[in-house]
Parts: structure tokens; C-alpha cells; sequence
């Protein structure tokens, strides 16, 4: 014999031994299972076995008649569907009935060929069949062959097909749901595989006809999964056939479930690509809380809709019949700077004047003094209780002996002074450098004594009544700026505020359309801070002809870029035609002198918050902006589209960010430092996103250029507003160190965002080593003590966060607000540190205190116990898990960080907001019963 048929006799004869082998082991495990199974298994292995054969009748015998084997047929699906297993293990009908899957598809494949011309007993029988193949396809078919699917639709037809006979199965009702939970969830994962195919194929997913048969399916499921607890699941089957609309049909959502369900649509909103998908979402919630008179929740999904508009407002708040959650709904508008006004004939038997007060937020100052009292702060601080300069090591003064004269007042720490002065002792109405007399304002020069006078407007915040009669006698000062800060401290203190007099119009008025430059500058930024985010025609139709406005010189498109960036403000992501037609045609008109410009970024800024948050909306003027021939053209796009993706969290847009920043320019690169700002505005608010970018931004400070490293820190801090993360506080203070100047002074000012009023010691320490370390640059140790005024803010009472309502919607002013001051940042030389240092008072949009105060229906204060600890995620979750974690039980009021949220911790009484927050009226619970003995 040749080796070589010698060698494949070898191998054939190996394969046979394997084959044998492999037989052998079979044998012997089946006869150990059946060594080891108990009397009552063997006993049901048994009877499946002989039901099997029954059904199979493989010899034809005449005595099997139909009858009996859809008898055995019955007895088969009664021990399936009445197994019960541990979670862990498959249940014994499925695990003995497995060896017969292949014959009895075979069988079912036989019957099938027959047709419809079959009698009725083999045609319940071929049902029946289906049914139970398709259950035990649900663990031995391929899964991409759908054949469990496939089964159960061929199933129902019989089923059809019997009922037209006037023959109906006992069993074709609750055909699906009496199968089990697995079962169910098992075919809805087909069913959305069977959708797509379709869909591929050329099926059209606009008209039902084409799904008919697997949307019939669809409509059981649905309900089982509503009324099983697997809200979630509904609603991803729904989403996955494109059918989201029918939930609104279903009754099966009640006081119960809703909740669970709404949370569930709000949440899964965010990762939707589509808008259309997106706004189908909320839609749906918003209709299912108004549905279940929850009109306070259908109000938060509209505001996160963007849905600002009188007639929707207006229908929330007729619908209510609750008059306690109606002033909720006002204080949560007052809270998101809605201008909404409530006429008197919108609401029945209530005072539209009272609703209209919270909506102004008038009572805001008196609410937030009285928190400061009850805290016990309202003693004024000075800035050298902030700075704490004798716990430095050169104990305030220097000790070498090269110092020559003694500690003079410089300008530029005079001003820093007056920012850190206006910053602490904002809004508690008195301080101890403007209002006891004016002696400080003297003790600035020009721009300085402007923003002197423009901080009593923070000061006195929200207090307009008070603060316009303190303001008043600087209106009439003689020097220029003075008065212009005059003009700019009323705009400040109306900020957010609704009052009938109008006092910011009023007196802005005619400054707007004067002679001097200065007053002009002054009253465009007081009518932003004022109107932030009001829409308000008659203001943008005194700012426009400033925007129109031509000519050449520098102070001209200084008003220019300011009235722009105003405007912006006002109609902050409300997508104004004509306010973004007046901007983009300005931009157009200038000239490159004009462009280059250091403030024309505010212009460009303006454009970019008219479409914040809106997504594709913005794409028209994106286009038209890169028609510009000028290198701004590519900043103002970059803001522009990263405006518009605002805390969308779109993955697409960050690559494309990130994809700006692979050229390596160290010219002309403003473009992608607004491109590393747009990659933390992207993903704000949206905890996975942000922790994947700080990873990305260590990427960027390891290999791009210095234009990109020095948006870094600014960009860090848009993730961490008023949030003072151990390990971003780390980072920025690395960064507070580098050599190159600029890196190190955004890396400070980074600090102040991300403490921003929340008192860190750790942050207050960085702060007072910095200005040690920086004490002989003045650019650097301006920078410091604006950071250590923003950490100190309002004592400690304020935030800047722009996120609200349980981080649910994002505020348009407060992040407009935040926006000026990091596009500021971009070019500190020529904006902060030279002489439009007061528009750092646009950050007085973007604070709010950060306290939770309840009420009863009067807004009166009524103190109750509540728990405040780190916030949960709890969508989705099974049963009712825990909202909050490593709590601490107060009364209010108490003050709320970042990542906190609170809950009553008392069922004696019940909130009127599903969040609390802010104002919460509360009510006594009519359900509670006092325990005996208390």
C-alpha cells in the first residue's frame, strides 16, 4: 500500500473512532442524567416522550385519531407553559423536549403542505403545533433565522383561518402573554429585527398594510410588558417599530406607571440622532402627564421642548385645576426666565396678578434675604476677607528688602477689588465699599469707576424697588463713567426680574440712542443682562439700528459687537429671523479692519445664542457665515454650530470638533479654540459624554498646539459649572502653572467657573498659593481674585450652574451669560484685563440661589424635614429603587449642590413639584395618620 492511502486510511479510520466516540459519550451522559434524575422528572420525561410520538404518529395508525393527538398536543403546552424554574436554570418540559425540536419541525412541515384544505382539528392541531415550536425555537432555533417569529405568525393565520370556520381555539386568546415573560420579550426582540428587514426590503414604515401581521403582535405585547412592569421595554419595542404614538392609545397607563414610563421617554430622549425622533419623544410624555393631570411635569418637557410659546403656556395653565400646582408652574417659569404673561381671563377664579409676580420673580430678593438670615451670613464682607492675605506666608506685605515704597493702591487691584466686593456681596443689598458712601468709586479711574458704579447693580440684585433709589443719584453724575456704570447697575438689578414700571427701558432708552460712546456701550450690555432671554420686539427694535450702524472706527464696532452680542441675549435660542438676518449681514458688510477687531467674537457670539440649543435650525446660517472672506467666518460657524448642539451630547458633531483640532496652526487658530469650547458645550449635562471628552482633552494637551491647549481649561470648566470635581480642580491646577501665560490665567479663571459659588476650601487654598505665586504679574493676580470672587459668590448661596430641574432643562440666559465670559477668556489681554471688564456682570443671568426653600399655598415659608444626598439614575429600574444616596436629613431651608438632590422626608406632607428645588409649595397629606403615642 502507498503511504499516502495508507495515511488516509489512518485519518478515515480516526474520524470513525471520533465519531463512535463522541456516540458512546452521548449514550453514557443520557444514561447518567437519567441515573440522576428524580422519580418525578423521569416521570415527565416519560410523558413528554409519549405525547411526542403521539403527535408525531409516525406509523399512521387509524386508532391516533386527531382528536387524541391534539389531546397530547394539550398536554405538552400545559406542562410548558405551567414549568416553573429558578432563574438560573431552563425549565425540565423545555430541557426533555429539546432531543424532539428537529422532528416535530419536520411534522409541522408535513402538515403545513396540506393547505388550508385541511378539517378543523388538523388545522387547530398545525396551530397548536406552531405555538409550541415557536417557544421552543425561542431556545434552539438560529436567531437569525426569526423562526420563533416566524412560527407564531403562521400560528395566528391558522388561528384566523379558524375563526372564519366558526371553529375558534380555546387558546387563541392570550396566545402571547400566557407563554411567560421570557417568551414575550424574546419574540419583541424579533419582532424589531422582522421591522427592520422590511423596512430594508423596500416596505414603506409610514403605512401599516405592509406590518400588519407583526404590529397586530405589537399591540399585545405592548400592554402585557405596560402591566408586567417592563415599561421600558414597551417603549423600546414601540421606538424599534416606529409605532411611539401608540402609547398615548393604551389604558393601561394609570397614576401607577406613568411616572415610570414618562421617565423613562425624557431620558432615552437624549440619545435619540434624529430630531424628529427626538421631539416624538417628549411629545409623547409631554401628551401622558397632561393625560394624567400632571400639567407641572407636562410644563417641564415643554420648556424642554423649547416650547415657550403663549398658546401652549396659556393651555397648561387653563387645563389645571389645581391652583397650588398653577403657582408651581409660575415659580418653575420665573425660575427658566419664561416672559409669560398670565391675562386675567386665561384662568378661572384665580389671581392672574399673583401668578404673574411669581413668573416676574419679584418676591425672589425677599425670599433669598430671608435664607440669608436664617443661614446667618448678612453681615457685608470685604474683599480682604475673601483674599485671607495674612495667611499667606509674606503676611500681606513682602518681607525681602528689595521692596521699594510701601503697599500703594494700584487701579488694576482696585478693580479687581470692586469685582470681588460686587461678586460676594451679591444680592444681600449691602456691602462695606459702594453703598455706605462713594468714596471707593474715586479710588478707580474711567473704565474702573464705570465698573464701580455697575457693581451696586449686583449688589442690590433683584431688589428693584430699594436698589434704583440707591442707583439713582449716579445717573446724574457729571462724569461720564460714572454715569454709565449707573445706567449699567439698573440693568443688572433688573436681571430676571418682571417689574410694571420697566425701569431698565425706561432709563435705557435714551442712552441707546445718544451721542456718547460710553453710555451707548453701557446701555446696549444693561438691556442684555435686563431682558436676557425675554424676546422682547421693542427692545430689539431700539438695538438693531446700533447693530446697522456703519463706519470704520474701533468705537463703532465696539457698539456695534455689543448691541449684537445683546440681542443675542434677548432671544437667546429662539432662532429670530430678522435679529439673525440684521447680525449676519453686518458680519457680511464689515470690512477686515472692522473683523479683526478684538470684540467682533461678541458679534459673532450674538449669532451663535440666537440659536442655542436648536440643533438643525442653525444650519441655514451656518452656511450663509461661511460665506464670509474673512478668518472669522470659520469661528463664528464653529460657535454657531457648537451653540446650536448645546447639551445634545451628539457624538457626530464632537468628532467633528475634535477633527478641527488635527491641523497644527499657532496663527490665526481662534477657530479651533471655539471648536475645543464647542466639544465640553456639546456634551454638558450628559454624564458618559463628559467623562470620555476629559480623556480626549488630555490627548489635546499632550499633541495639539497652544491655541488649542489654551481653550483647554475653559472648556473643562463649561463641564463643571458651579461643580468642584476632585479630579478636575486637580487638573486646573496643573494647568494654573504653566509657563505660557495665557494657559495659566485660563486655568484660574477655570477655577472660579467650576467653584463658582460654592465656598471650596480646597479651591480657596489653589487660590490664595496663586496669588502668592503670581503677586509680581498683574494680569495673572487680576485673574486670581476674580477666580476667588466667583468661589466666594453670595457667601456661598449662589449658583451659576445653567442645569435646573433635576439637570432636566438647561437655562438659555444662564448659559448666554457663562458664554460671555468664556469667549472673553479667548483674548483676556484685549476684553478682561483692558477695558470691557464689565462685561463679566453678564454672569448675573446665570445666578440663581442655589437653595431649597417650602412654602405653603401662600408662599410663607413652613419649614419640613428633607433629605439631601448625591443623586441617583434610577431609570428604568425595576420596583421603586432609592433617588438618593449617602443622605443627611435637614429642614429647610437647605442649599443643594451640583450633583445633589433632595426629598421630603416626612409623609405628612406632600409636594406640589415632582423636584425639589428652588421654591416647593407643599401641602398636607390627606392620607397620613399619626403614629400612637406621638
Amino acid at each position: 500500500m502507498a503511504p499516502k492511502d495508507k495515511q488516509e486510511v489512518e485519518v478515515t479510520a480516526g474520524a470513525d473512532k471520533k465519531k463512535d466516540d463522541a456516540k458512546n459519550k452521548k449514550k453514557k451522559t443520557e444514561e447518567e442524567l437519567a441515573d440522576t434524575m428524580s422519580d418525578e422528572d423521569k416521570e415527565l420525561k416519560e410523558r413528554l416522550d409519549t405525547c411526542v410520538n403521539t403527535v408525531m404518529n409516525k406509523d399512521n395508525e387509524d386508532k391516533v385519531t386527531a382528536q387524541i393527538r391534539l389531546n397530547a398536543l394539550d398536554v405538552i403546552v400545559t406542562e410548558l407553559r405551567t414549568a416553573t424554574a429558578s432563574m438560573t436554570s431552563v425549565p425540565k418540559p423545555l430541557k426533555f423536549l429539546r432531543p424532539h425540536f428537529a422532528s416535530l419541525t419536520e411534522l409541522y412541515t408535513v402538515v403545513e403542505k396540506d393547505g388550508d384544505g385541511i378539517d378543523v382539528k388538523m388545522l387547530e392541531l398545525r396551530a397548536r403545533l406552531a405555538d409550541v415550536l415557536a417557544v421552543l425555537a425561542m431556545t434552539m432555533g438560529k436567531p437569525e433565522e426569526r423562526e420563533s417569529l416566524k412560527f407564531k405568525l403562521k400560528g395566528k393565520k391558522d388561528y384566523d383561518s379558524l375563526e372564519s370556520k366558526g371553529a375558534q381555539s380555546k387558546f387563541a386568546e392570550d396566545n402571547l402573554g400566557s407563554w411567560g415573560h421570557e417568551f414575550v420579550r424574546s419574540l419583541a426582540g424579533e419582532i424589531g429585527q422582522e421591522y427592520n428587514q422590511r423596512v430594508i426590503d423596500g416596505a414603506d414604515p409610514d403605512q401599516d398594510e405592509p406590518f400588519k401581521d407583526i404590529l397586530q403582535m405589537v399591540d399585545v405585547i405592548v400592554p402585557f410588558h405596560v402591566t408586567h412592569n417592563a415599561e421600558a421595554e414597551a417603549v423600546d419595542l414601540l421606538i424599534e417599530v416606529q409605532r411611539l404614538k401608540n402609547l398615548l392609545r393604551l389604558e393601561s397607563i394609570d397614576e401607577n406607571n406613568f411616572q415610570r414610563i414618562c421617565l423613562y421617554l425624557i431620558k432615552t430622549a437624549d440619545f435619540m440622532s434624529d430630531p424628529d425622533d427626538l421631539t416624538e419623544m417628549l411629545e409623547t410624555a409631554y401628551e401622558i402627564f397632561r393625560k394624567q393631570g400632571q400639567q407641572f411635569d407636562a410644563l417641564r418637557v415643554a420648556l424642554r421642548m423649547n416650547r415657550t410659546d403663549k398658546e401652549t403656556i396659556t393651555e397648561l395653565l387653563a387645563e389645571c385645576k389645581d391652583p397650588l400646582m398653577r403657582k408651581q408652574m409660575a415659580i418653575l417659569l420665573g425660575r427658566h426666565r419664561v416672559n409669560h404673561e398670565v391675562e386675567d381671563d386665561d384662568i378661572e377664579g384665580e389671581d392672574a396678578e399673583l401668578l404673574n409676580e411669581l413668573i416676574g420673580n419679584e418676591k425672589l430678593s425677599e425670599q433669598f434675604l430671608k435664607l440669608a438670615q436664617d443661614l446667618d451670613v448678612m453681615d457685608p464682607k470685604t474683599p480682604e476677607d475673601i483674599y485671607k492675605s495674612h495667611l499667606a506666608e509674606t503676611g500681606g506685605f513682602s518681607r525681602r528688602r528689595d521692596t521699594g515704597s510701601a503697599n500703594i493702591d494700584s487701579a488694576r487691584a482696585n478693580l479687581a477689588s470692586t469685582f470681588v466686593n460686587a461678586l460676594v456681596n451679591t444680592g444681600f443689598g449691602q456691602d462695606k465699599l459702594m453703598t455706605p458712601d462713594n468714596e471707593w468709586l474715586y479710588k478707580n479711574k474711567d473704565h474702573g469707576m464705570m465698573s464701580a458704579a455697575a457693581s451696586l447693580g449686583s449688589i442690590l440684585l433683584w431688589n428693584v424697588e430699594e436698589g434704583l433709589t440707591q442707583i439713582d443719584k449716579f445717573l446724574y453724575s457729571t462724569e461720564d463713567y460714572v454715569k454709565a456704570g449707573a445706567a449699567l447697575a439698573v440693568g443688572i438689578l433688573s436681571s430676571g426680574i418682571r417689574n410694571d414700571a420697566d425701569p431698565a427701558f425706561a432709563l435705557l432708552s435714551e442712552h441707546v440712542e445718544g451721542d456718547v460712546h460710553i453710555m451707548k456701550c453701557a446701555a446696549c450690555t444693561g438691556l442684555g443682562i435686563a431682558y436676557a432671554g425675554t424676546a422682547r420686539e421693542d427692545v430689539m427694535e431700539m438695538l438693531v439700528p446700533i447693530v446697522e450702524q456703519s463706519g470704520s472706527s474701533p468705537t463703532t464696532m465696539l457698539e456695534v459687537s455689543l448691541a449684537g452680542l445683546a440681542l443675542g441675549m434677548i432671544f437667546v435660542g429662539k432662532c429670530d429671523d430678522s435679529v439673525g438676518g440684521t447680525i449676519v449681514q453686518r458680519l457680511m458688510e464689515a470690512s477686515d479692519e472692522e473683523l479683526d477687531h478684538s470684540h467682533a467674537r461678541y458679534l459673532c457670539l450674538g449669532l451663535a445664542l440666537l440659536f442655542l440649543g436648536q440643533m438643525e435650525k442653525a444650519e441655514a446660517m451656518i452656511e450663509a457665515i461661511r460665506t464670509i472672506e474673512h478668518k472669522i467666518s470659520k469661528y463664528a460657524a464653529l460657535l454657531l454650530e457648537t451653540c446650536a448642539y448645546t447639551g445634545s451630547g451628539n457624538v457626530l458633531k464632537v468628532q467633528e470638533m475634535m477633527h478641527q483640532c488635527t491641523e497644527h496652526l499657532t496663527e490665526d487658530a481662534e477657530h479651533q479654540m471655539a471648536a475645543v469650547i464647542g466639544i465640553g458645550l456639546i456634551t454638558m449635562g450628559e454624564d458618559v459624554g463628559s467623562e470620555m471628552v476629559l480623556r480626549t482633552f488630555d490627548h489635546l494637551l499632550h499633541y495639539c498646539e497652544l491655541p488649542i491647549k489654551r481653550a483647554v481649561p475653559l472648556s473643562l470648566a463649561v463641564l463643571n459649572i458651579s461643580n468642584p470635581d476632585f479630579a478636575v480642580i486637580d487638573q486646573l491646577s496643573r494647568l494654573s502653572h504653566d509657563p505660557d501665560a495665557e494657559i495659566s490665567q485660563n486655568a484660574i479663571m477655570a477655577l472660579g467657573i467650576v467653584s463658582a459659588g460654592t465656598n471650596n476650601s480646597r479651591v480657596a487654598g489653589l487660590l490664595r498659593q496663586l496669588s502668592e505665586f503670581y503677586s509680581k504679574e498683574a494680569g495673572h493676580v487680576f485673574c486670581v481674585r476674580i477666580a476667588q470672587g466667583l468661589l466666594h459668590m453670595g457667601k456661598g448661596l449662589l449658583t451659576i450652574n445653567p442645569f435646573h430641574s433635576d439637570k432636566m432643562l438647561l437655562n438659555g440666559p444662564a448659559l448666554g451669560g457663562m458664554l460671555v465670559l468664556i469667549n472673553s477668556c479667548l483674548d483676556l489681554k484685549n476684553t478682561l484685563l483692558d477695558k470691557s471688564h464689565y462685561l463679566l456682570f453678564y454672569l448675573t443671568c446665570a445666578m440663581n440661589p442655589r437653595m431649597l426653600i417650602t412654602v405653603d399655598e401662600d408662599i410663607n415659608w413652613r419649614p419640613v424635614t428633607v433629605r439631601v444626598g448625591q443623586a441617583v439614575e434610577t431609570v428604568g429600574q425595576a420596583g421603586k429603587p432609592k433617588r438618593i444616596t449617602g443622605f443627611q436629613t435637614h429642614t429647610t431651608p437647605v442649599l443643594i449642590q451640583a450633583a445633589e438632590r433632595a426629598e421630603l422626608g416626612t409623609e405628612e406632607v406632600l409636594s406640589i413639584s415632582s423636584t425639589l428645588e428652588g421654591i416647593v409649595i407643599i401641602k398636607d397629606n390627606p392620607d397620613y395618620e399619626q403614629e400612637e403615642g406621638k
